[in-house]
């Protein structure tokens, strides 16, 4: 199952303890999505969340063609041209639903722009693990493709574009300095220990550390 896959490999990454089955709160249906999401912008992944004041309701909502797409393509096998933005949208979905279960299971709440932020690393860090797996020659690419070609939807609001926007930033950012040690990752190393400290910051550490690289 592909979904299962991405959410091992963000399991391994940060050396989390996620009990949640994303495949439990997984919806990929679009009219559900929309009245649970009521006004929302008709987008491919979406984490849909309703806090009670001890307790929260959630679900991932992510496309049925995309997912069926991925099935028939994974990208654990061969991550290529075909199937890398539908691999970056669910990679996407599963890294905010884990952050939120991680986190709440944790009794530490988050923000939007931290849950973004987190997700953009996912992304560069799980392209570039992939990569490297499969043995391919165009990791060097992964950081120009995510944050140099990025374009933002022109539906976003303007509160939702600067977080859009501060979010590519400061994950450019740290992605940058990291790039270099990625190559070297295998659990219990440098980069493994990096990665995991740098999770379990809050938004405020997160971005002080980005800032004193």
């Amino acid at each position: 199952m592909v979904l299962a896959r991405l959410q091992s490999l963000l399991n391994d990454v940060y050396a989390l303890e996620v009990s949640h089955d994303v495949y439990d709160f997984l919806t990929t249906d679009a009219n559900l999505a929309d009245k649970l999401d009521h006004g929302g912008r008709q987008v491919d992944e979406k984490l849909l969340i309703a806090e009670g004041d001890d307790d929260a309701s959630v679900s991932l909502y992510l496309d049925r063609m995309l997912v069926e797409r991925l099935n028939d393509n994974d990208p654990s096998s061969r991550l290529d041209d075909n199937n890398l933005a539908d691999f970056w949208t669910a990679l996407e979905g599963v890294s905010h639903f884990m952050y939120y279960a991680w986190n709440a299971a944790a009794d530490k709440s988050v923000t939007l722009l931290e849950m973004e932020l987190q997700a953009e690393v996912d992304k560069y860090i799980g392209t570039k693990l992939l990569l490297q797996r499969q043995g391919s020659s165009i990791t060097p690419s992964v950081h120009r493709w995510l944050f140099g070609l990025t374009r933002f939807d022109s539906g976003l609001s303007g509160e939702e574009l600067t977080r859009y926007q501060d979010a590519n930033h400061y994950a450019a950012k740290y992605c940058r300095k990291i790039a270099p040690m990625v190559d070297e990752w295998n659990i219990g190393s440098g980069v493994n220990h990096e990665l995991c400290t740098f999770y379990r910051y809050t938004q405020p550490a997160k971005i002080s550390h980005i800032e004193a690289a």
